[in-house]
């Protein structure tokens, strides 16, 4: 019954891999895998490039960087070289929206005129009877406020340059944001028939309150130039700690793994300690639930003694299965701390390993900003459109509003009052501005798939490193001179077309999921009960099923490194080996995921407390040369610290858990190949061969390889 047995789980997983007498490591002898994909993929990338240029062609991003007047000229560069700001007439009439690129973008359409200012009104002003019968030069030019539009002449009556909107009405002190007057929140309204007083206060603190304020941007600037030495200092101890704690696991990781265990153990056995205290008391006091009843206020549920009986419940039984896989489990748990070791050592001989995220970071931070600078240029093409505007368009004389006019021209005569020639945006006419919501769906296909590409290739190549230190019989003595290099020539040449197969697929799941919570924000009013269940659904298999594509690329990326075979193959011959292995690779992950938590927590809390006892001058008599600096926001520098200390501890310990994956699937092949006879001997360490209760029958320097 044993042997038909394990027949089944051989047709169910697969065969074992069968010893092969020339397999020495990551194979040189390798074709290119994919091809067709890889073709794909690198027209693709022209294409992506094509769309790029043309962007570049036909966008003008100034839109966005500078504000432009009335008649669509740019304020700050040209003509306007002197005049960086942009005034609104009447600010109050704007439809103001949240989002700073979409102010930027569609600030212009606000129905009243806007002038180009050399700096922003300081006082309030409101245009009074003594001073409609005066002149224009009197009123404005004379007493200092330059901000009427350009020609206006000096000798024109006050009035008529109102009724014209030519000149302002009003002024309020305004600060400079993003290159436009804002009026300052303490600003009172004038006393003008148009501007309701009410919502003048909630306006500008909406406005600011969205903007920020220019003088909280000049104090983060003072803040990082004071502290950013400081902020190096914090990310080299972060770059230290990260590696000590590599160090740590080389040394002690079996005292590690025991102390996050007894750890977990003792945090689940108080939390039942707890409970039971809790139970108790109540249970002395009478108090039951059925002296309560039924509430909706879910807190009063905490003072009765059978909440207490069922919470102490869920840490029992977490704590008995623990215990339990630890009993039956604990020479599986041996293995993966062991693996770990390994894992130490391999990274120890090739440092260099270490340092590959940088490169993965600079790739990606080219995909991340050559997309946006894409979008951004896509977003900005067209031509410049003008309509006529009037504040009152039901007027029967008003009949031209909406069409379009020349904002250079001369005035029009027209009896209708108010009217005007305002940018209303860009012009949708051209092939350009026909395919540009396609052109942007292709932007973002390209960056999410070039994003994944990058990645998969950083984990192609450190996989093909690590591969070739495991494979290495006698260490370090066969391990290739430069095992990084090696790797990453291969992987670029013959297998550009898998990273990208790989890529592809996990790229399309991840839109689909974007796709799918776009429409939930959008629909999640008019949704009803059984509509956001399926919803909640269908985001919860997408996710599942990207973590699943995560995994089985992952490992897939690793037997190409190894094999050189294609995608599809190399996935299959992964998923078949770890699933005949399914309990070691859920003790190993789950025995790496909980050092590689610990790791972080040490690393960024570690730097996280030092950076906060630092730059809030907690620490004393270090001298003056390391005082902490005098900071606006202390807290600033504090979470950078923080977030630069993750990146750095999530880079380090990414190559060190791509290391034991890599190693984990070369000690299950090498399980499978050899037998530790002289023709067959493993290529494990001692430790594990220890721990396996296996030996080779001559120690690796007795007896060499045959060839």
């Amino acid at each position: 019954m044993g042997g038909k047995k394990d027949k089944d789980e051989d047709k169910a997983h697969g065969k074992p891999v069968k010893y092969d007498p020339s397999f020495r490591g990551p194979i040189k002898n390798r074709s290119c895998t994919d091809v067709i994909c890889c073709v794909l993929f690198l027209v693709f990338i022209l294409g992506y490039i094509v769309v790029g240029i043309v962007a570049w062609v036909y966008g003008d991003p100034r839109q966005v960087l500078y504000p432009r007047n009335s008649t669509g000229a740019y304020c700050g560069i040209g003509e306007n070289k002197d005049k960086p700001y942009l005034l609104y007439f009447n600010i109050f009439s704007c439809i103001l929206a949240t989002n700073i690129i979409t102010v930027a973008e569609k600030g212009l359409q606000c129905p009243t005129p806007q002038v180009c200012v050399s700096s922003c009104p300081e006082k309030a002003w409101t245009a009074g009877w003594p001073e409609y019968s005066q002149t224009v030069g009197e009123v404005f030019y004379n007493a200092g406020r330059n901000f009427c539009q350009p020609g206006v002449p000096s000798d024109m009556n006050v009035l008529q340059s109102l009724t014209q909107e030519l000149c302002p009405s009003f002024l309020l002190p305004s600060t400079p944001a993003l290159g436009r007057c804002f009026p300052l929140s303490n600003a009172t309204a004038p006393d003008f028939p148009t501007i309701q007083n009410s919502s003048v206060p909630d306006s500008i603190s909406g406005l600011l309150d969205s903007l920020n304020a220019r003088d909280i941007s000049v104090k983060i600037f003072e803040d990082f130039a004071q502290s950013w030495y400081w902020i190096l200092v914090a990310l080299g101890v972060a770059l230290i700690l990260s590696l000590l704690f590599i160090l740590l696991l080389r040394l002690v990781a079996g005292p590690l793994v025991l102390v996050l265990i007894l750890g977990v153990l003792g945090v689940l056995a108080y939390g039942i300690y707890h409970c039971w205290t809790e139970y108790r008391v109540l249970r002395d006091r009478g108090a039951s639930i059925s002296q309560l009843g039924f509430t909706s206020n879910l807190s009063a549920y905490r003072s009765v003694q059978e909440t207490w009986l069922a919470a102490r419940e869920c840490p029992s039984a977490l704590e008995g299965v623990l215990l339990l896989l630890l009993i039956f489990l604990r020479q599986r748990i041996r293995i993966a701390i062991a693996l770990l070791k390994e894992a130490s050592r391999a990274v120890g001989h090739m440092m260099s390993t270490m340092f590959y995220p940088l490169v993965t970071f600079v790739l990606l931070l080219i995909c991340i900003a050559y997309w946006a600078m894409t979008a951004l240029y896509l977003a900005t093409s067209g031509q410049p459109q003008y309509v006529f505007w009037a504040p009152n368009a039901n007027l029967p004389s008003c009949e031209n509003v909406n069409s379009s006019c020349d904002p250079m021209a001369q005035p029009v005569n027209s009896s209708c009052p108010g009217l005007m020639c305002v940018f209303q945006g860009y012009s949708a006419t051209g092939l350009v501005q026909r395919s540009l919501f396609n052109l942007q769906i292709y932007g973002v296909l390209g960056l999410f798939w070039t994003l994944n590409w990058v990645l998969a290739l950083g984990q192609c190549v450190l996989a093909g490193a690590f591969a070739s230190f495991y494979w290495a019989f006698h260490k370090p003595q066969d391990i290739p001179t430069f095992p990084l290099s090696s790797a990453f020539i291969r992987t670029l040449r013959y297998h550009t077309g898998s990273l990208a197969f790989g890529a592809l697929i996990l790229s399309l799941v991840q839109i689909a999921r974007v796709v799918l919570e776009y429409i939930d924000h959008k629909l999640r009013g008019a949704q009803n009960p059984v509509a956001r269940c399926i919803m909640c659904c269908f985001k919860c298999c997408l996710w599942c099923l990207e973590k699943f594509i995560k995994f089985l690329n992952r490992n897939a990326y690793i037997m190409i490194a190894i094999y050189g075979k294609n995608f599809c193959v190399s996935a299959k011959n992964a998923f078949m080996l770890l699933m005949r292995n399914i309990l070691r690779v859920v003790v190993l992950d789950k025995v790496t995921d909980l050092l590689l938590f610990f790791g972080k927590l040490l690393v960024v809390g570690g730097v996280g407390i030092l950076s906060f006892f630092f730059f809030s001058g907690r620490i004393q008599g270090l001298g003056k040369d390391f005082e902490s600096p005098h900071l606006n926001y202390y807290w600033l520098p504090i979470m950078t610290s923080i977030l630069g200390a993750y990146v750095i501890a999530s880079g380090f310990f990414s190559v060190f858990g791509m290391c034991v994956d890599t190693l984990f699937l070369c000690f299950l092949e090498d399980l499978e190949r050899n037998d530790g006879s002289l023709d067959r001997p493993y290529y494990m360490s001692k430790g594990l061969l220890k721990i396996l209760g296996k030996k080779n029958q001559a120690p690796p320097g007795d007896k060499k390889r045959k060839k």
